[in-house]
């Protein structure tokens, strides 16, 4: 396969994003620092805060139940990278922003190993779980962390669902955004963050979790500029301007 030609730097007006060391970009959201992770995961630095949205845990055990056969690991391998963040970093606080079950049985489901490891991840630390439609109860008492609707943190609002026309300043998930990306009649797919330097729209983080590309129309009026992706390759993001991508 040939290798795809550069593609166009971002305009003057996109969001400034820098390379970090660890293979992600730097983000000035609204005034403060976050690195946006190639594992799709977001870090405020100060804060020394680890986002991820979407985890979708019991996917394939869900859909198992309905005779759709899937291999059960999809909670384990999420979990599994989600722990590699937690030890890279060592984060004070862990968000989980939303949809951190696939469905309200699914806690029930867990493997008694899976919710060791969300205790281990939780170990000296807090864990706050950002209640999704799909999980709109958050956790039962047996696993750690707290339930909360929403949290605020240096000024940006933490939630589940982004609300077009919401003030700037908005981290959401739900939206599982992803780029189409077409070279020599070749495209791929990727997950990716979604940002014009005031809101964030966090790519899903669970194994299972589907893509929803970034042209389609439910992203229309979440964002006051133009908006970049900032796409998930192995080891490192990539800033794509959405004129270079293609719709599905």
């Amino acid at each position: 396969m040939a290798t795809p030609a550069p593609l166009p730097l971002p305009s003057a007006s996109a969001p400034r994003l820098s390379r970090a060391d660890c293979g992600g970009l730097k983000l000035a959201l609204l005034g403060v620092r976050a690195i946006l992770r190639a594992s799709g995961a977001l870090w405020i630095e100060r804060a020394r805060m680890l986002v991820v949205a979407d985890l979708h845990l019991e996917k394939g055990s869900a859909y198992g139940a309905k005779g759709q056969l899937l291999p059960p690991y999809d909670t384990r391998e999420t979990l599994a990278r989600l722990q590699a963040e937690v030890e890279a970093l060592d984060p004070q606080v862990v968000v989980l922003l939303g949809d951190s079950f696939h469905d309200g049985a699914a806690e029930t489901r867990l493997d008694p190993a899976d919710a060791h490891r969300l205790s281990a991840i939780a170990r000296r630390r807090a864990l706050a779980w950002v209640v999704g439609n799909h999980d709109a109860d958050g956790p039962s008492s047996a696993l750690p962390g707290q339930a909360v609707e929403r949290l605020e943190v240096e000024g940006l609002t933490l939630t589940h669902e982004p609300r077009p026309g919401a003030a700037p300043g908005e981290v959401a998930g739900h939206l599982h955004p992803a780029i189409k990306l077409v070279r020599y009649g070749r495209g791929v797919r990727r997950r990716c963050f979604l940002t014009d330097g005031e809101r964030l729209v966090l790519p899903a983080f669970g194994a299972y979790a589907g893509g929803l590309n970034v042209l389609d129309p439910a992203f229309a009026g979440l964002f006051a500029g133009r908006p970049l992706a900032a796409a998930l390759g192995r080891g490192r993001v990539h800033a794509l301007a959405l004129d270079n991508l293609s719709a599905d």
